[in-house]
């Protein structure tokens, strides 16, 4: 199976700082939000905005993490680490490596639609534009075009050996 690089590991750093300043753009005023990164590579990626978005503005980030069984989310609990009280009034960032039907990012941002947050806005690193349920994300690393055949491979491991391909 052919492999395309199709972003490296200074072009995804990059990425992740064009986010941080964008979430800052929109969110100057605001004192605390709350980075929620689905499991696995979505929360690796949003550990990495958040660190940026420390070290560029004085908004105080939470980072916590959303577990989602990614085949049969319906039949499964989806497991956030804040409760109902902790989420209200919050702007909410919800991250993910890829969107690809959106089946994913809208169950992942099920769990706070039933909470009295401030804002929801999603973020994803590659989106391929295979929309299945009515959401979009906010925030985008890089569009592609692909075929449903074709598959995003998001390596975000350790710090200089990510990479995205495309087979």
């Amino acid at each position: 199976m052919n492999k395309t690089l199709v972003l490296n590991s200074k072009q995804i750093q990059q990425k992740i700082n064009r986010i941080a300043y964008e979430i800052y753009e929109n969110n100057y005023d605001e004192k605390e939000i709350i980075i929620a990164g689905i499991a696995d590579n979505g929360y690796l990626l949003a550990k990495r905005i958040a660190d940026v978005l420390q070290n560029i503005s004085p908004i105080k980030t939470k980072l916590i993490g959303i577990v989602i069984d990614k085949n049969d989310p319906i039949a499964n609990k989806i497991e956030v680490s804040l409760t109902e009280k902790e989420l209200k009034n919050k702007v909410i960032i919800l991250v993910d490596d890829v969107l690809n039907s959106g089946k994913t990012l809208i169950f992942g941002a099920k769990p706070f639609l039933t909470s009295s947050v401030k804002r929801l806005t999603t973020i994803v690193l590659v989106d391929r534009g295979h929309n299945r349920y009515p959401i979009k994300a906010d925030f985008v690393g890089v569009s592609l075009s692909t075929t449903l055949q074709e598959h995003i491979t998001v390596e975000i491991n350790k710090k200089g050996k990510e990479a995205v391909y495309l087979s």
